[in-house]
């Protein structure tokens, strides 16, 4: 027998009897693959219901599914932000969030970790900006701080700023029913944007989603 220390495979479902048992009906239904991205032929009836049902498990209006959470974090930030913009980011974001955060035009703020009297600073000082918004993991990987979610959405209405949070480690265990730290805290109405993955929690798999 083998424990395995590394694996991001939480709740163990990755070798769970019914995941296996589904991914093979899926196989033998749709085929390994579409020879293509989604946007030229890549998209089958079974990623809209997925991304509808994590759309809803998350209670958002739609969900956007990625190869992987890098792709999705190196996409949505110069998607939603320009020049005008600005972002504030934790100093200890995940290296996909500062990745993607580099990528997009928008200016650049980074505040103390979890520190909410440098990000309201921060939001101060970035209010000079069109569209401001504050980038935090929900659960940080390496050390697991849960962020501050009520405060930084408290400074957020406050200074009219929007919140992403990567809940990549938080999704599947942390929250009543397991929807993550927003959930956990009290303020799924009150974050933006949410970006998770089916790779840990729920199961290994690949694929993220931007919701």
């Amino acid at each position: 027998g083998i424990i395995n220390f590394c694996a991001n495979n939480y709740l163990g479902l990755s070798s769970h009897p019914e995941v296996i048992r589904a991914a093979v009906e899926a196989l033998e239904k749709f085929g390994a693959g579409l020879s293509s991205v989604r946007f030229i032929c890549g998209t089958q009836s079974i990623h809209k219901d997925l991304e509808e049902k994590i759309a809803r498990f998350h209670q958002r209006e739609d969900a956007i599914l990625y190869a992987s959470c890098f792709d999705a974090n190196a996409g949505i930030f110069e998607a939603l932000l320009t020049p005008e913009d600005a972002v504030l980011s934790d100093e200890l974001n995940h290296a996909s969030i500062i990745d993607g955060i580099r990528l997009c035009k928008a200016n650049k703020y980074r505040y103390k970790h979890m520190d909410m009297q440098d990000l309201e600073a921060k939001l101060k000082e970035a209010q000079k900006h069109r569209l401001r918004l504050v980038a935090t993991d929900g659960a940080f990987s390496m050390d697991g701080d849960i962020a501050p979610l009520r405060e930084i959405c408290q400074l957020a209405q406050k200074y009219d700023a929007l919140v992403f949070i990567d809940e990549c480690h938080a999704t599947g265990f942390l929250g009543p029913s397991g929807r993550g730290t927003d959930e956990l805290l009290g303020v799924m109405d009150k974050v933006t944007i949410i970006n998770s993955t089916l790779g840990k929690a729920l199961g290994g798999a690949a694929g993220e989603g931007i919701f």
